[in-house]
């Protein structure tokens, strides 16, 4: 129980620690330090959590008064206490323990209609017998139906469960010595009625899926949680994989993927694709003109070139004079390149790639080069290293973008989430589809795998102990099975006081 501040000195607070927990229940009285009754008030305490189940205690605080000098602490070591009792009828989770005492509590409840039907019984037969008034005969057949209904129902609850008296009655013990057919039926009723597909699809479309996962992703705060569970979720899976599995897998698969087929006509295809959308004049046009910039800026390189290769008899002054003609025809020709895109040297390059897209495709000399290119790439130092760390490249990326709340990563998802939400809001199309998707997909597995489904409920039935089944079962259950002894008793004496006034009053 918590208690405030000063309770050690009020001597009310410490009469209310020694009680039982019936008396939690109860407001005791508080007493002023001059020894004046004061008003209190109860403070209910959501504080208790104990083996799932949540509970309220109530204490006593006096009002209009401070507490004690003291720091508002709790004490060190709180008394231990039973678990609180839910009322009957309540509902709320309960311990196993506080479970079994309300069965045991029920039980007597419920045995207690049956002994005093049983002294009442005894009583009133007593009294008639021995000159009583009319009326103890009304008394006595009320307290024997009473009797006989309150042991009737007491015999079919323990039947449930086990043999009463622990005699070898036929059908009785129906839970432990059925356990696997009521596991079997109840696998056969859930799946009939269910998993059967017109349930789960009329279910499907009366709950509208995409129109409510539209609804709700829409709003940023709902995309930002789904975004951040996603993260986490990577993370996760980034994180449980081992490297040298994934790196294996990059290795064996892709890479071997890479070698098995061929490069040139896939490339050639793309290359034809390209050249028919005429995005290669761009690359042609950046060639022409980093030509064009590099004759500019070597003259001199000309000039060593023609010098070195000029005979050895021929002036200085006339090998200047030639390499400076040669340096002027290049640049104008690479001037003439850049600036005509009718240019012969510009549709010259447009043939050769044509025929060369071609001959990717077609020519098996030009397929076997590209192959053999391919392979000098791939067994490259530099490319081989790069395959060996293309997983840990790739995972750490993965971890810092779904570790920053603002990377890029994780502000596409977001975008895209708000995105599908605002079309799934908007387009009843899409929602139908969806839906429709979600239908057809449901309909699938409850089509093929209802079986195993329900196979899971009576397999898990199967491993259950019987006995053990038939404790757990009457710990749930059994309490308000107890109801049913208290109402035949009810039930059973109002039955026989009707029936015995019927009788005197025909015969």
């Amino acid at each position: 129980m918590l208690f405030p501040a000063g309770w050690d000195e009020n001597p009310a607070f410490r009469g209310a620690a020694g009680r039982t927990a019936s008396a939690r229940h109860r407001t005791p009285p508080n007493v002023a330090r001059g020894g004046r009754d004061t008003p209190t008030r109860p403070i209910r305490a959501s504080c208790l959590r104990r083996a799932g189940h949540y509970g309220f205690v109530q204490i006593s605080q006096t009002q209009g008064r401070a507490p004690s000098a003291r720091p508002a602490a709790l004490p060190p070591t709180p008394r231990p206490r039973p678990a609180p009792q839910v009322p009957l009828g309540a509902f709320g989770p309960l311990d196993e323990e506080a479970k079994r005492r309300d069965l045991r509590k029920m039980k007597l409840v419920a045995t207690g209609f049956l002994v005093g039907a049983t002294i009442v019984f005894l009583l009133a037969r007593w009294w008639e017998v021995n000159g009583g008034p009319g009326w103890t005969g009304y008394v006595r057949a009320a307290a024997e139906a009473g009797m006989v209904g309150a042991l009737a129902d007491w015999f079919a609850v323990t039947a449930l469960f086990r043999r009463p008296l622990r005699l070898p009655i036929p059908h009785t013990a129906i839970i432990p010595t059925k356990k696997d057919t009521i596991g079997g039926s109840l696998g056969d009723f859930i799946g009939e009625n269910f998993l059967s597909e017109a349930v789960v699809r009329d279910k499907l479309e009366r709950v509208g899926v995409a129109s409510r996962v539209g609804a709700w992703i829409g709003q940023p705060e709902n995309a930002d949680r789904v975004t951040a569970e996603l993260a986490t979720a990577a993370r996760g899976i980034v994180t449980v994989l081992r490297d040298e599995d994934v790196q294996e897998i990059i290795e064996q698969v892709l890479v071997r993927k890479l070698l098995e087929r061929p490069v040139g006509p896939p490339l050639g295809k793309v290359l034809e694709g390209v050249l028919a959308d005429g995005s290669h004049r761009r690359l042609v046009d950046l060639v022409c003109d980093r030509a064009y910039d590099w004759v500019t800026a070597n003259h001199d390189m000309v000039l060593r070139v023609v010098s070195e290769r000029a005979p050895s008899w021929t002036p200085r002054f006339v090998d200047e004079m030639v390499a400076d003609k040669v340096f002027l025809e290049v640049q104008n020709f690479a001037w003439a390149v850049k600036t005509d895109p009718e240019h012969p040297m510009r549709k010259a390059v447009d043939t050769f790639l044509i025929e060369f897209a071609g001959d990717l495709q077609r020519d098996p000399a030009t397929i076997a080069r590209a192959e053999q290119v391919k392979q000098q790439i791939i067994d490259h130092p530099d490319v081989q290293r790069f395959i060996g760390q293309a997983w840990g490249t790739v995972k750490g990326m993965i971890l810092d973008a779904a570790a920053d709340p603002s990377s890029e990563l994780r502000r596409r998802v977001r975008d895209g989430l708000l995105s599908l939400g605002a079309r799934l809001n908007a387009d009843p199309e899409l929602r139908a589809k969806i839906d429709g998707w979600l239908a057809e997909a449901a309909g699938y597995v409850v089509r093929h795998y209802r079986s195993e489904i329900t196979t899971l409920i009576t397999d898990t039935v199967a491993r259950w102990d019987a006995e053990e089944t038939s404790r757990k079962i009457e710990l749930q259950v059994g309490r308000d099975l107890q109801w049913i002894r208290i109402n035949g008793t009810v039930v059973g004496a109002l039955a026989g006081l009707a029936i015995y006034t019927v009788s005197q009053l025909l015969f």
